[in-house]
């Protein structure tokens, strides 16, 4: 089917929110993407208010865009990092389910994307696209937390630096499942159970010659 290529990036990009939503800790929730000197601009969305946001978001993209209901609340019961996690880990399970099952002709049906028509392919595009724009501030917000980050595409600053410099691509958790397991424990961080990185080293993460 041709638009395999779709769903195997979705079942990825489900992964990398998880992830990423992994490498804060508890008590990074409130933190906005504000100077000390403002810290009532709310502007920036917080940590919280950004898996809200991708629960809720993608909740509604999938039910009236695109026909999937996965019949579960978008948000948890107590608005927690690891109950985000473990909710939002559900529920695009389910929708990935669903669309293992569609044929080629339910992804080029048109369908209406707000205020246009768009194909079911391009609106799961589109999605993926949302999501991953809203990871990047999340990855922006760990660097200002002074957090380490593991990977997420391929090599970070932590893992080794650049990919020509030959730096390892090293994910916190060999899979979604032990992802979960761990973070259930509380600080896995703490606890040792992510994969260890690299010492930090002081060269520039540039592509410059």
């Amino acid at each position: 089917m041709k638009y395999n290529f779709l769903i195997d990036t979705y079942a990825t990009e489900r992964v990398k929110v998880v992830s990423v939503w992994s490498m804060f800790r508890d008590d990074d929730l409130r933190v906005r993407p504000n100077p000390p000197s403002n810290p009532d601009d709310a502007r920036g969305r917080s940590v919280h208010e950004q898996m809200v946001h991708q629960c809720v978001s993608e909740d509604f993209w999938f039910r009236t865009i695109l026909g999937i209901d996965v019949s579960a609340p978008p948000l948890p019961a107590q608005e927690t990092r690891w109950e985000f996690m473990a909710r939002y880990a559900e529920d695009s399970a389910r929708r990935l389910a669903v669309l293992r099952t569609a044929a080629e002709p339910w992804w080029e049906e048109v369908v209406s994307f707000f205020n246009v028509r768009r194909s079911r392919a391009w609106v799961i595009t589109r999605r993926m696209t949302h999501t991953a724009q809203h990871r990047g501030q999340l990855l922006a917000m760990l660097r200002m937390l002074g957090h380490d980050l593991h990977s997420t595409y391929g090599p970070t600053a932590d893992t080794g630096g650049l990919m020509q410099n030959h730096a390892p691509t090293i994910y916190a958790y060999p899979s979604l499942e032990a992802l979960l397991h761990a973070e259930k424990d509380g600080d896995a961080e703490a606890n040792g159970k992510k994969s260890a990185l690299p010492p930090r080293s002081d060269g520039p993460v540039t592509e410059r010659p």
